[in-house]
C-alpha cells in the first residue's frame, strides 16, 4: 500500500492547510496512530471488534445472474452492504473510536451526508460509551430522514447545517470549526480518505480491510487476481480501502466512478477528479471544484455521500500517476443500475454503490467472458428506498 511522505504529501497532494491551533491536535492524533496502528494489542482489539461486531469477513459474491445477462466479463461484489450498520464506514469509526479511547477522549465529532458515517460513528460511540455530535447538511437530513432516526436512536445528537449548500461540504465546515472550538476534550472523526494528515492515511489504513480480503478471497474463487477493481468515489473511503491492497499489482486496472450528476455539461455533478483543478479544501491539497477565487463551488449528486466538491489525495495522486482511471455516471445511471441489481440478483444497493455497479456493468460489457471485475458494494440501499419512491411518485423518476 502507498504511504504519505513525512509531512502527510502523496506527490503533490494531502499535507496540512489548517490554523496554527490545530496543529498540536493533529500531531497528538498523528503520533497515536503511529504508535498504534501494527500494535498487536490495539490490533487484537480492532480485529475482535470486526469479527465478532462487525461481522468480517464479508463476502466476495459472484454475480452469476447479472454476468450471464450482460454476456461479458465475471462479475463480482465486495459484499460492504453486510456489514453491521449496512456499510464500509463502520471498518474506519471502529478504528478511530479505539484510537480516540487511547488519547482519553470521551467526545466525538463527525460529519455525514448520506447519514452511514453518522450511523457508524453513532454506533462506536454507543459501544464505547462516548458523546456523540453529528454535523449533517439539513438538505441530506430531509433525504435521509431515516439514518437521522438511526444516530438519534443511538444517542447521538444530530446537528443541522443550514449554510451554503447544507450539504456534506458545510457539514465538513461546521465540524472543523467545532473542533478548532473544542479539540482539548474532543476528537474528530473524520469518514472519508480526506481532510489534514493523518485522516487520509489512517482512513486508508482502516479501510484496507476491504482490498486484503478481496484480494484474499478472489485467489480462492479464481486462482487468480482480478482484471479490474470498480468503486465509486465521492470522498474516496471506499474506493480507496479496496484500490490500495492492489496497488503494487500494476496487472490490476482500477477505476474510481465520480457522480456525474445531471450530466458534466449541465455543471450540477461532482466529478472533482474529472474535470477539477489541484487546490485546498478543508485542510489539505487535492483536485476540486473551485471557482476562479479558489472557492468550492456548488455539486450536486442523487447520492448524498457523493456530492462533495474535493476528492481524497491519494485519489488525486493515482490520478496524476495514471495508477487509476476516473470516470463518472449519471444520477439517471445510478438509478438503473439500482433498480436493476435489485431486481437480477435480489440485491437493493446504497445509490452511493450503484455508481459503481451501474459503470461496471457497462464495462464488462467490453470485456470477455473469461475475464473479472470486482465492484464494491459499499452499502446496501435501506436508506435510500423512501427517496426512490418519493422520486417515482413525482416522475423524477421512471423505472424501466
Amino acid at each position: 500500500m502507498l504511504k504519505p511522505n513525512e509531512n502527510g504529501y502523496y506527490g503533490e497532494f494531502g499535507g496540512r492547510y489548517v490554523p496554527p491551533q490545530l496543529i498540536p491536535v493533529l500531531d497528538e492524533v498523528t503520533e497515536a496512530f503511529l504508535q498504534y496502528k501494527d500494535d498487536p494489542d490495539f490490533t487484537e482489539e480492532l480485529d475482535y471488534y470486526l469479527t465478532q461486531y462487525v461481522g468480517r469477513p464479508n463476502p466476495l459474491y459472484f454475480c452469476g445472474k447479472l454476468t450471464q445477462k450482460i454476456s461479458g466479463a465475471q462479475i463480482y461484489l465486495k459484499r460492504e452492504d453486510l456489514n453491521h450498520t449496512g456499510a464500509h464506514k463502520i471498518n474506519n469509526t471502529i478504528g478511530q473510536v479505539l484510537l480516540a479511547k487511547r488519547l482519553g477522549k470521551k467526545r466525538i465529532i463527525a460529519e455525514t451526508g448520506a447519514g452511514q458515517h453518522g450511523v457508524a460513528t453513532a454506533t462506536a460511540c454507543a459501544l464505547f460509551d462516548m458523546e456523540c455530535i453529528i454535523y449533517m447538511g439539513e438538505v441530506d437530513i430531509k433525504r435521509q430522514a431515516l439514518n437521522v432516526f438511526r444516530m438519534e436512536l443511538l444517542g447521538a445528537k444530530v446537528v443541522p447545517v443550514t449554510r451554503g449548500t447544507k450539504t456534506l461540504k458545510d457539514a465538513v465546515d461546521e465540524a472543523l470549526e467545532d473542533l478548532i472550538k473544542n479539540y482539548d476534550h474532543t476528537y474528530y472523526m473524520l469518514g472519508s480518505a480526506v481532510g489534514p494528515h493523518p485522516y487520509p492515511w489512517m482512513v486508508q489504513h482502516f479501510q484496507s480491510i476491504i482490498g486484503r480480503e478481496a484480494k484474499k478471497q478472489i485467489l480462492e474463487a479464481a486462482g487468480r487476481l482480478p482484471d479490474y477493481l470498480v468503486a465509486c468515489v465521492g470522498g474516496g473511503s471506499n474506493a480507496i480501502g479496496l484500490f490500495s491492497p492492489f496497488y503494487q499489482d500494476k496487472e490490476v486496472k482500477i477505476v474510481g466512478v465520480e457522480p456525474g450528476g445531471k450530466g458534466i455539461e449541465t455543471g450540477e455533478h461532482a466529478a472533482s477528479l474529472s474535470i477539477g483543478e489541484p487546490g485546498v479544501i478543508h485542510g489539505f491539497k487535492c483536485y476540486t471544484l473551485m471557482d476562479e477565487k479558489g472557492e468550492p463551488l456548488p455539486v450536486h449528486s442523487v447520492a448524498a455521500g457523493l456530492d462533495y466538491p474535493g476528492v481524497g489525495p491519494e485519489h488525486s495522486y493515482y490520478k496524476d500517476t495514471g495508477r487509476a482511471e476516473y470516470v463518472s455516471i449519471t444520477d439517471q445511471e445510478a438509478l438503473d443500475a439500482f433498480v436493476e441489481l435489485s431486481r437480477v440478483e435480489g440485491i437493493i444497493p446504497a445509490i452511493e454503490s450503484s455508481h459503481a455497479v451501474a459503470y461496471g456493468m457497462k464495462l464488462a460489457q467490453k470485456l470477455s467472458p473469461d475475464q473479472i471485475l470486482i465492484i464494491n458494494l459499499s452499502g446496501r440501499g435501506d436508506k435510500d428506498v423512501q427517496q426512490v419512491a418519493e422520486m417515482v411518485e413525482n416522475g423524477q423518476y421512471i423505472v424501466k
